[in-house]
């Protein structure tokens, strides 16, 4: 079954407060952009009486200015901006299959696996995957009573079995790492996922688990807003370690031959950060930076983190980041204790190309890993090429996108936690 024929986004057209649901033109929309964004009638009403704009992204821009110039057009578009407001989930034919992505080793996890399990085969009639290493756990393999269950599972191991065209959506049980390894499993096109809080930090996780039977049957029925995260390709191009190279006095790479011939490239899909760090070494990290081909900076700190707006509330803001909404269209650059008073992090458009490599006059290597996984060391002559992937993890809310982000904010990271000050009295005023 293929997943990216059965699954789609629904999109809404544009419409602003003020009209009745009809589509509005860019011209007729920017002369209404000022009565739109007014909040004053809010405040004589109750707060539901106000319904603000659909488009999350404000109007489109008009692309005429005055009476003879305009923008010019460009056939190779690099990314369209959908509305996040009218993204919702729906199905082109009935789900018929599921992944159950359970966190190994956790014995907390024992009876909620398999209570949906059971609830999945037997009242939904669905496909279940699961893991080979899930099932391998001596208190599932031992339960006689699970075990009937079990025979109608369709197991698989992530490095060597391809599941990406058979699963329909993806069910988490776990913390946050549950969804990351999801992530992980489908190098292209991702099924939906939905993730049930049974971790510890549980930012990407909005579900509860106390009324999962009516969530479930509310995203089989189709009737769930999704948020799209953005995921990074990254390319590692690393030197062939059987071609003969020679490193002169300032650790500089020959190479005799084809350079490019010499090369072996391997593709990653991230959805928290790529992080380029020291690793053992005492050295300071010191890597050049390009973008779109041209050398931007040099980073010399421990390291860099280059991050989606889902990786913001990663590492990325234990780094001293912003945290960016998951549907900013946008590749965050953060520096790891940079040796540098002024080095700041930056916020870089979604559609342009990273390149890393490790500086002329570094001392020691660098190490690379992409979303906390496949750790390895960068040399000289390696390069680390990281965009915008297409394939981004459709994550289902449970609300909406912007109720869920906030939540997870208030709720996981304490975001803006602090003892409301006393009001003060006419009385105290005197004094």
């Amino acid at each position: 079954m293929d997943c990216g024929e059965d699954v789609r986004v629904e999109a809404a057209p544009y419409c602003c407060s003020t009209c009745d649901g009809g589509e509005v033109s860019g011209r007729s929309l920017a002369r209404r952009s000022r009565k739109t964004r007014s909040l004053s009638s809010s405040s004589a009403g109750s707060s539901s009486d106000y319904r603000r704009p659909q488009s999350l992204h404000g109007p489109s821009p008009v692309t005429k200015f005055g009476p003879k110039a305009c923008m010019l057009q460009n056939p190779h578009t690099v990314m369209h901006i959908q509305d996040p407001a009218s993204q919702r989930l729906t199905w082109n034919k009935p789900p018929k299959s599921v992944l159950v992505i359970k966190k190994i080793r956790d014995a907390s996890l024992l009876l909620p696996f398999k209570e949906l399990c059971v609830f999945l085969t037997e009242m939904k009639d669905l496909i279940v995957y699961v893991e080979n290493k899930v099932l391998e756990d001596p208190a599932i393999s031992d339960d006689e009573n699970f075990g009937t269950i079990t025979k109608k599972f369709c197991t698989f191991r992530d490095d060597l079995d391809d599941i990406s065209n058979r699963i329909d959506f993806i069910i988490c049980l776990g913390g946050d790492g549950t969804l990351l390894y999801a992530s992980s499993l489908f190098q292209e096109s991702v099924p939906p996922v939905m993730a049930f809080h049974l971790g510890s930090l549980g930012f990407l996780t909005p579900f509860k688990f106390d009324t999962y039977q009516s969530q479930v049957t509310q995203i089989i029925d189709g009737n769930a807003a999704i948020v799209l995260r953005s995921r990074l390709k990254v390319r590692v191009l690393k030197e062939n370690c059987d071609k003969k190279a020679r490193v002169d006095e300032k650790c500089i790479v020959l190479t005799n031959g084809d350079i490019e011939s010499s090369r072996k490239a391997v593709e990653y899909q991230v959805l928290n950060e790529v992080v380029v760090d020291r690793g053992p070494s005492s050295y300071l990290s010191n890597v050049d930076l390009f973008l779109d081909g041209h050398l931007i900076t040099t980073v010399q700190g421990d390291g860099v983190i280059v991050s989606t707006p889902t990786g913001s509330t990663a590492y990325a803001v234990a780094a001293g980041a912003s945290m960016i909404h998951p549907n900013v269209p946008a590749i965050m650059i953060t520096p790891i204790c940079p040796h540098s008073l002024s080095f700041r992090p930056i916020v870089v458009p979604a559609g342009v190309e990273l390149k890393i490599m490790l500086s002329r006059d570094a001392r020691n290597t660098a190490w690379v890993s992409f979303d906390g996984r496949k750790r390895q060391e960068i040399c000289h002559g390696d390069s680390i090429t990281i965009t915008t992937s297409c394939f981004p993890v459709p994550s289902i809310c449970f609300r909406d996108p912007v109720n869920d982000w906030f939540e997870s904010l208030a709720q996981c990271l304490h975001w803006n936690v602090r003892k409301k000050q006393n009001h003060i009295s006419s009385e105290d005023e005197e004094f």
